[in-house]
């Protein structure tokens, strides 16, 4: 099955808030690198970095890899009121 990588920035803006932005989806985990190189000197993405508890990365970036024709979300879910 093919895959493909999404790439995405998180910017924290709050305790409360925080912004995900879709960069990009990518063929390979090199072509999502590639487009991290590019953008992390850029204003805004090097203004606020965000520590990746996975990668140890600090630059706010975040690659997933998808399989086409699967579905990545298989239960349902709950709205929490607070």
């Amino acid at each position: 099955m093919k895959s493909v990588y999404l790439l995405e920035h998180l910017h924290v803006i709050s305790d409360d808030n925080e912004c995900v932005k879709t960069i990009g989806i990518y063929a390979s985990e090199v072509d999502a690198l590639n487009a991290v190189e590019r953008l992390k000197h850029q204003p805004g993405f090097k203004d606020f970095p965000v520590v990746n508890p996975l990668s140890g990365d600090e630059s706010g970036f975040y690659i997933n890899t998808y399989q086409i024709g699967e579905d990545n979300w298989s239960e349902g879910f709950e709205t929490v009121n607070t």
